[in-house]
């Protein structure tokens, strides 16, 4: 019989399923996001997403927050980006540079702007951000935000 003995970094956080965060760059606070260990890229709920005069303009969506509601975000440094959505199909998305806050730490981290209205959560961290900085336990949720002091 083999036993598998599991090591991790000191280095490493443990992170839930789901958790709340700040996004400092855009001025958003108590973000609902959902970790997701099958996406690759990070992605953020925005809808009328466009570009005018060599800027990005969206809107931010949260439901949980009336007050982000269509907040306009203008982003002057962008990427068009490829991804592949669970049912294989590869769709052009525009992608910014921001930074999230959690486990009171900032990190910087890429995000994928898209419609996310029929997801439960405004914003999906996927592997990209995820690797070498945390160990993703589903049994658990908010615990980035439940340390902090409200």
């Amino acid at each position: 019989m083999f036993r598998f003995v599991y090591m991790t970094s000191k280095s490493k956080k443990i992170i839930g399923r789901v958790d709340k965060a700040d996004f400092p760059e855009l001025n958003l606070k108590d973000i609902a996001i959902k970790i997701d260990t099958g996406a690759y890229t990070s992605s953020i709920h925005c809808d009328d997403i466009h570009e005018k005069d060599g800027a990005l303009y969206c809107r931010f969506l949260d439901k949980e927050h009336p007050d982000y509601n269509h907040k306009p975000l203008i982003f002057k440094n962008y990427n068009t980006i490829k991804v592949r959505s669970s049912n294989g199909i590869a769709q052009k998305r525009y992608e910014i540079k921001s930074t999230i806050k959690i486990f009171e730490k900032v990190y910087k981290i890429s995000l994928s702007l898209s419609d996310r209205k029929e997801m439960k959560f405004p914003v999906l961290i996927g592997r990209k951000f995820l690797n070498n900085k945390f160990i993703v336990d589903p049994q658990l949720k908010d615990i980035s935000f439940n340390l902090q002091e409200h």
